[in-house]
This record gives structure tokens, C-alpha cells and sequence, in this order.
């Protein structure tokens, strides 16, 4: 699956289709939402902070799916990510991110690539 995304309405609709195909192929509802928050953070970010454009896929492999993010600016995140204050209104994002996902990295042709387990 892939999707470009220019808006939140996009990120919405292409968040959606995500879902879906995953819940058509029998993916546990908690891993589903792991995904959706995965993706959608990455991708809030990437429209607030990357340019107001992105481009993501999602490809499952075996037992995990592989989520790839890009913006048009080029970011590389830091490599350990820390949580802000519970009363902060940002900055648990990638937290979040890293809490959820088995790995995240970073390489100049994909983006932020992250592997989420899916059973």
C-alpha cells in the first residue's frame, strides 16, 4: 500500500484504507491500532514539520508490517527518543513510536522505516 498525503483529510483517508486491509487479513484489532498511531504520528509529523507533504507505505511481511515514512523535508530523528512531561501538549510522539513498534530506523531513500508485529 502506498499513499501520498497533503492534508489531514488525506491522512485520515489513507490511515482508514490502512486499517482496513489489515482487519480483511485477520490482524488482531490491538496491532491494527498499534499501526494506525504508529503511522499517524509519524505522519502529523511529517505534515507540521517535513514541508505539509508526505508519502507512506505499509507493507506487511510475515508477522510484521514494515510502515516507511517521507516529507519533503529531509529529517533524520534522533536515534533514542525521550517522553515529555505528562502535562506537555507534544513531544511523546516518537515515544509513542518507539514504545509500540519492534524497530525504527532511518536511511536517506526511505525515510523513517518502522516494524510493527502484527501477531
Amino acid at each position: 500500500m502506498f499513499f501520498e498525503v497533503d492534508d489531514y483529510e488525506a491522512l485520515r483517508t489513507s490511515l482508514q484504507q490502512m486499517c482496513d486491509a489489515l482487519e480483511r487479513e485477520c490482524v488482531p484489532v490491538d496491532a491494527v491500532f498499534n499501526c494506525r498511531l504508529i503511522a499517524n504520528e509519524l505522519l502529523v509529523n511529517a505534515l507540521r514539520y517535513g514541508g505539509g507533504h508526505a508519502a507512506f507505505s505499509a507493507r506487511r511481511e510475515g508477522d510484521t508490517l514494515r510502515i516507511t515514512v517521507q516529507s519533503a523535508v529531509r529529517y533524520r530523528p534522533p536515534a533514542r527518543s525521550s517522553c515529555s512531561d505528562v502535562t506537555a501538549e507534544c513531544g511523546r510522539g516518537l515515544f509513542l513510536v518507539d514504545a509500540l513498534s519492534e524497530r525504527r530506523e532511518y536511511n536517506d531513500s526511505e525515510g523513517i522505516c518502522v516494524t510493527v508485529r502484527l501477531l
